[in-house]
């Protein structure tokens, strides 16, 4: 005797070798013998074998028409054995029963399961939504497939291409075009960004990392909304000096600017003086909003996201040939170079010249100021903030700091095309400290310091730097920074470029016009603007970094195959003399720190932004001083 049964959710044949009523011992067609319960028994047969019936009942199921069962059943509970006898209008063979049990267990959506071998067939209503669901997942199955094939075969359908930011930065795995995408990359074994490269979905490596940093910080793009003109400030007094500005020759948002006028009993009036945006939009204006919202320029090589429109860096910046309204902080200098007094007021000032340092450099530099300085316009204005500069450095506590850092400027061509896509890069070095950079950081720490003290006399809360314990902080209390050596640190010099700066220029303004301030003390406003400007500063600058390493391998691939002298810095982690450029190299034997050593470069990968360097040779190794030679730790 046989039987047909399930277990485990699937059917058996098998031979019965016991019956003891309750439970059969049962041997099936694979030789593995089973105990089974009897109620887990649905047919008991004599012919065909167990092995057979299988079979056979299988074909007869795949012939069985599932919507006329459906038809055809009632609307009651039944059994397969009673459908059975039914469909083929007599007492059904194990085979027949077999099968149609099969078949209506295949077709769970016709008919729901009731029981071991007992069904119900769905409504109507539910069969309907149901077939429907079927229909819908068979297309998107197909769709999801044609999508899969074209990308393997260097095609991006339209659907793809429309959503590419998503699908790459921010992927949503219940959609079709995700789960093409994700298929895709199994098989040809890359990696979505790579893939969509490979099929020329994005032009170049540039696009992957730029795009991804506009999806996250720029999602509505960087066009900026429609705004109200700003004000003109034509009222203000125009103050009789010729002021001139120092910048890096790509800077358009010129913030700072200087001027010189010879006292009559001897000494000068130094005017700092600040792009003033602030005198043309309040807060709570459409530009506020913008800048709030962007809350900084963001810079990397070759492009730059500005905090606020064009057109309104275009009216503010301190350019050549113009008046511009500014905030002014004058200080009476004594022939001695003693700071016996200062004011701050809000004017116009008379713009002469826009000095570049590619031009001034070459002719006022620690050389030339030491040996001796040919002869050029504003040789005698640059030298005597120079040496202001020089007194107020040592005044703070601070002098010589980061005399030996070096600075990299990257400018990137973008009409050339190179093998990596449109950029034809170009890394050039100065030196930080330079007679320059200590004359215009010096005097803005002055005038941020001085209105910061301002600020705070007059109870009016601004937004301050601060440092103390060796961590650097934001904060509306006017603490000191122990970097710089000063009382309290009010960003106040780049209101074109940091939002924090044009905050504290409306405080900075209402009380030099003895006016409400824009934010009131302890204004939940003003600590919110404080925080967010913190984080979003801190990500601007982290993907600065990010692409002037980006940028850094594209110079080293502009190069070819070239060899590269480095410094160690610890282990077998580098820094490149020429770039900018902090890299572990395997190969690298152990070396003494601050060892130079030459690299060859290898291969690098502009999507995940790594770069491989084999080691060459050893040019020099760090002098050793008495103690180091002798193993003395102190």
């Amino acid at each position: 005797m046989y039987l047909f049964f399930e277990e485990s959710g699937a059917f058996k044949a098998g031979s019965i070798l016991a019956d003891n009523d309750a439970s059969l011992q049962v041997e099936t067609t694979h030789g593995k013998r089973l105990k089974i319960k009897a109620n887990h028994v649905l047919l008991r047969f004599r012919e065909p074998s167990p092995n057979e019936l299988v079979d056979r009942a299988e074909a007869i199921a795949g012939e069985l028409d599932v919507d006329f069962l459906w038809e055809v059943c009632g609307d009651e509970e039944f059994g397969f054995e009673s459908l059975a006898s039914e469909y083929f209008g007599r007492t059904p063979s194990a085979v027949e029963a077999a099968g149609v049990l099969l078949r209506l267990h295949s077709a769970p959506i016709h008919f729901h399961r009731k029981g071991r071998g007992r069904f119900r067939k769905a409504p109507e209503d539910i069969l309907r939504a149901a077939l429907a669901g079927l229909e819908k997942k068979r297309q998107q199955a197909e769709t999801i497939e044609r999508y899969r094939s074209e990308l393997l075969a260097g095609r991006v359908p339209p659907e793809i291409g429309a959503m590419l930011p998503q699908l790459l930065y921010r992927p949503d795995r219940n959609r079709l075009e995700s789960k093409a995408l994700e298929a895709a990359c199994v098989d040809a074994g890359l990696s979505a960004a790579r893939l969509l490269l490979n099929c020329g979905a994005l032009p170049s490596t540039y696009e992957f990392h730029y795009n991804r940093f506009l999806f996250e910080y720029f999602p509505e793009g960087t066009d900026f909304p429609i705004f109200d003109a700003p004000g003109t400030a034509d009222d203000l007094p125009l103050a009789n000096v010729r002021a001139f500005s120092i910048d890096d020759a790509t800077t358009t948002e010129i913030d700072d600017a200087f001027s010189i006028t010879p006292r009559e009993e001897g000494g000068w009036r130094i005017g700092i003086h600040i792009a003033a945006p602030a005198l043309g939009f309040g807060r709570g204006s459409k530009l506020d909003d913008v800048a709030r919202q962007r809350l900084s320029t963001v810079y990397m090589p070759g492009n730059k996201i500005t905090m606020l429109p064009d057109e309104v860096v275009e009216q503010f910046t301190l350019a050549e040939g113009r008046i511009c309204p500014a905030v002014s902080l004058y200080l009476e200098v004594t022939p001695a170079l003693a700071i016996v007094s200062h004011e701050s007021c809000v004017e116009r000032v008379p713009i002469v010249a826009n000095l570049r340092h590619h031009d001034i450099e070459p002719v006022f530099n620690e050389q030339t100021i030491e040996h001796g300085m040919p002869d050029f316009q504003w040789k005698q204005e640059l030298m005597l903030l120079w040496d202001l500069a020089t007194v107020l450095e040592a005044g703070r506590g601070k002098p010589g700091a980061n005399q030996n850092q070096i600075d990299y400027s990257f400018y990137v061509d973008w009409h050339t095309q190179t093998e990596d896509g449109p950029g034809y890069v170009t890394i050039s070095r100065r030196l930080r400290g330079s007679p320059l950079d200590k004359l215009v950081s010096e005097l803005m720490i002055l005038a941020n310091s001085t209105w910061g003290k301002m600020l705070d006399q007059a109870n009016v809360p601004g937004l301050y730097r601060v440092q103390n314990g060796g961590k650097v902080r934001m904060s509306t209390s006017a603490e000191p920074h122990d970097a710089l050596g000063v009382d309290c640190y009010a960003w106040s010099s780049s209101p074109l470029r940091r939002y924090v700066d044009l905050v504290n220029q409306w405080q900075i303004i209402s009380v030099l016009s003895e006016s409400e301030p824009a934010f009131a003390p302890k204004s939940p406003d003003l600590f919110s603007a404080m925080r967010d400007f913190e984080l979003t500063y801190a990500a601007y600058a982290e993907f600065q970094r990010g692409m002037e390493r980006y940028w850094c391998l594209r110079w080293l691939r502009q190069k070819g195959k070239p060899e590269v002298t480095a410094r160690v810095l610890r282990d077998n982690v580098v820094r490149l003399e020429e770039i900018p450029l902090v890299i572990k190299v395997a190969s690298l034997p152990p070396q003494l720190p601050d060892s130079r050593v030459r690299l060859a470069f290898e291969d690098s990968d502009l999507l995940d932004i790594v770069a491989e360097l084999r080691y060459v040779a050893t040019i020099s190794e760090p002098e050793l001083t008495a103690d180091d030679a002798l193993g003395n730790p102190y």
